[in-house]
């Protein structure tokens, strides 16, 4: 296996020297993320669906209702372009020209797998739900048969990808450097806050120390 996914669709032209195409790279934006951006064609039609969805070693797994567009469509072999997308700041630059982001992006393209074998179905459930909640899994009810069957899982290889990152303070034309204007980065970040407890929790249900804890 190799460890590059470029391929003649994922070279990046604008701007090359931010892209990268090795596995560890696109393996660690792909987990830091939590929303995947799905581009599909429907019916002539083309959309793009936010959702969440989990990796497990080369695959990427989503799911969602069986009675979907979008899960029917992909069950079906509908090609799609899926990009997860990190915000790390705002960059200011002393021009409005130069003001940009710094950023992690992913474009993986796909088609995708529908898993209907039911413990390959539940094992992929699982493996979603502990990417987004490491610890939950064991702490929950399993989904039932019932709520299976209205379940569609579809995975994706990671095979044929791009990352595009930026970091880094703005870059300005020699001569604005002069100017006299603040400039600089305003970093961003994505920070949990207090868990707000149901109000239906049975009495003496602590917050889980996966919960307390919990970090990207």
């Amino acid at each position: 296996m190799t460890d590059s996914l470029r391929t003649g669709r994922t070279e990046i032209h604008r701007l090359p020297a931010r892209g990268a195409h090795d596995r560890d790279t696109i393996h660690a934006i792909l987990d830091e993320g939590m929303i995947c951006h799905i581009g599909f064609i429907f019916e002539g039609s083309p959309f793009v669906i936010p959702t969440s969805y989990g990796r497990e070693g080369e695959r990427l797994l989503i799911h969602g209702s069986a009675a979907s567009r979008m899960l029917r469509a992909l069950s079906a072999g509908a090609e799609a372009c899926i990009t997860v997308s990190l915000i790390d700041g705002l960059v200011l630059a002393r021009s409005a020209f130069h003001h940009s982001m710094n950023y992690r992006s992913v474009v993986l393209l796909a088609k995708g797998t529908l898993i209907e074998e039911y413990e390959a179905k539940m094992e992929a459930l699982r493996a979603i739900t502990e990417r987004l909640i490491p610890g939950r899994w064991n702490s929950v009810r399993k989904p039932t048969t019932q709520e299976m069957k209205g379940t569609s899982v579809i995975s994706f290889p990671i095979a044929e990808a791009s990352a595009k990152l930026r970091v880094g303070p703005p870059k300005d034309d020699v001569e604005d450097y002069a100017l006299p204007i603040w400039a600089g980065v305003l970093p961003l970040s994505l920070t949990p806050a207090a868990p707000i407890a149901d109000d239906r929790n049975l009495s003496g249900v602590e917050v889980p120390d996966y919960i307390r804890n919990y970090k990207r």
